[in-house]
């Protein structure tokens, strides 16, 4: 399954969410937006993605 995160392709071996944030390499603390919905972190193990998903992975920006 292909899907796009962060303006980039990749190619995924399974349909989950979390194994696909694996796999990406992401590192908490971050949010997850799939097609520009916000997933919450607890439905990350159980949210399914869909051939061609859009995926933004966020991570705080500290500033001042």
């Amino acid at each position: 399954m292909d899907i796009i995160i962060n303006g980039k392709e990749l190619t995924l071996t399974s349909s989950e969410l979390k194994q696909c944030l694996i796999e990406y390499g992401a590192k908490a603390p971050f949010s997850v937006a799939i097609n520009g919905q916000f997933v919450p972190q607890e439905q990350h193990a159980n949210y399914t993605l869909n051939d061609g998903d859009c995926i933004d992975v966020l991570s705080p920006i500290q500033g001042g």
